[in-house]
């Protein structure tokens, strides 16, 4: 009688396991497909936007590089230069040039276009422009974040990214090996057992190896997401992990404006309040002395100068540098030269250290050279695992049918559903996307017979 039992329980547990092995192949296979060309469009753009400091370097080098000759002319004189090409434009920025051989730029609004100025800082004379709009690197940035699509193109990315977590979840249970067996086909392919394993080998051997970069990738990318993103910092702005007291130079201001809205800033700063300028006189400082200023709170001379625009407004100067460690934000006061808000690396809660330390590794700027090598490694591993996963899908899959795998039978499956519904929790669109194809497949796809043969294996 207790054999009968031992026996009946152990049936029982292999079918809850083939059910959940089968839910998730069944998952695993439809996010796969559907999102694969978009891992592949954001890996082939992120492998361009890696080297971007070495492709504008060399696009734009006639702009970016000069001979230094002497003593520098005034920054209030080049912007007078750049004024007097464009006498009706919004002058809005101003970046001193990081080196001895960089030009000067001058970002101003004409004609409803964003221009920069680059000028030489010896003669004052201007270099050259560039519409905004017209930069290759802005564009690739665009279409790796948006597609270029605007906010549509944004939620489509961010939810390629949030499904491509539920991909390596689901890969790495079904790669995982149910019993003791060597190397071969867990953490190297099998070569020599025909082209069917081969194919299987060379699709989940690679994407295991690559599991922690793609992870890594993708978390670190969701951060700029508009939708989880945005989320996501306002919660660590409010957590207490926001802004401590000892930046601001007197009282934290009230304020309705954010910094993000007036420059661009690093991730942990886009939330800062904006301070007001006391109004003590009617001329603002000049930007030499705001200059000045930087020079004698230790900016990292990559930095940008955000000008004001009306008689309350500050200075922001925002340093955006290669290392996470080197990054400032600061708020000037126009017409006393006081600095109301220092924020820097130093000043982060641990989610804005460690974020920021996401983006830079994530851009491939942190350790130079070779963090561009290790991301560019594995933005080319997550387009050979995509296409060798279609391919895969494609060698196996009967003629004239999708080839799913069977939708396996919801009974004990209570684990699977709160894994699902975890990861809707965590990443809403994960969350709606689920509903949504959970409906069509129940209410459409498994009610209709010749959809139902077309999908199926």
């Amino acid at each position: 009688m207790e054999a009968v039992k031992l026996n009946t329980a152990t049936q029982s547990h292999k079918q809850v396991n083939t059910s959940l092995y089968k839910a998730i192949w069944r998952w695993h296979f439809y996010a796969g497909i559907i999102f694969a060309p978009f891992l592949i469009i954001l890996s082939i753009t992120g492998s361009i936007y890696l080297f971007k400091p070495q492709i504008e370097q060399v696009l734009y080098h006639d702009y970016y590089t000069v001979t230094p000759q002497g003593d520098r002319v005034s920054a209030d004189q080049q912007i007078g230069e750049v004024k007097r090409f464009y006498p009706h434009a919004l002058v809005t920025k101003y970046q001193p040039g990081e080196s001895a051989t960089r030009t000067s730029e001058v970002g101003i609004l004409s004609n409803n276009k964003s221009l920069t100025i680059f000028i030489n800082p010896y003669t004052g004379k201007k270099v050259g422009e560039l519409n905004k709009e017209d930069r290759i690197m802005n564009k690739i940035e665009e279409f790796h974040g948006e597609l270029m699509a605007g906010t549509l193109g944004d939620r489509i990315v961010e939810l390629a990214a949030c499904w491509t977590i539920v991909l390596i979840i689901t890969g790495l249970y079904l790669w995982f090996p149910n019993k003791k067996q060597s190397l071969l086909g867990v953490l190297i392919p099998r070569l020599t057992k025909g082209k069917q394993i081969l194919r299987r080998d060379l699709h989940a051997v690679p994407a295991v190896w690559l599991t922690v970069g793609m992870f890594f990738l993708v978390m670190t990318g969701l951060p700029w997401s508009g939708f989880w993103g945005s989320h996501f910092q306002t919660i660590a702005t409010n957590s207490g992990e926001g802004y401590p007291p000892s930046i601001w130079g007197g009282d934290a201001p009230t304020s309705t404006v954010k910094t993000k809205d007036i420059a661009e800033v690093p991730w942990a700063a886009e939330n800062l309040d904006v301070p007001a300028s006391k109004i003590q006189g009617f001329i603002p400082l000049p930007i030499d002395e705001v200059i000045k200023i930087a020079k004698r709170e230790g900016i990292h001379p990559s930095y940008t100068i955000s000008i004001p625009q009306d008689q309350t407004s500050v200075y922001t100067l925002s340093a955006y540098p290669p290392k996470a460690e080197d990054e400032v934000t600061l708020h000037v006061d126009q017409y006393t030269g006081a600095v109301l808000a220092d924020y820097r690396f130093e000043n982060y809660g641990l989610v804005g250290k460690i974020v920021a330390w996401g983006i830079t590794l994530h851009k491939g700027t942190q350790f130079g050279f070779v963090n561009q090598l290790i991301s560019l490694l594995i933005c080319l591993g997550i387009m050979f695992v995509a296409v060798s996963g279609c391919y895969l899908w494609w060698k196996r899959k009967p003629k004239q049918a999708l080839g799913a795998p069977k939708a396996p039978s919801m009974k004990n499956m209570k684990v699977f559903l709160l894994i699902l519904i975890g990861l809707g929790i965590l990443f809403p669109l994960v969350g709606l996307s689920l509903i949504a194809v959970w409906l069509i497949d129940w209410l459409i796809i498994q009610r209709i017979p010749v959809m139902k043969r077309f999908l199926n294996a």
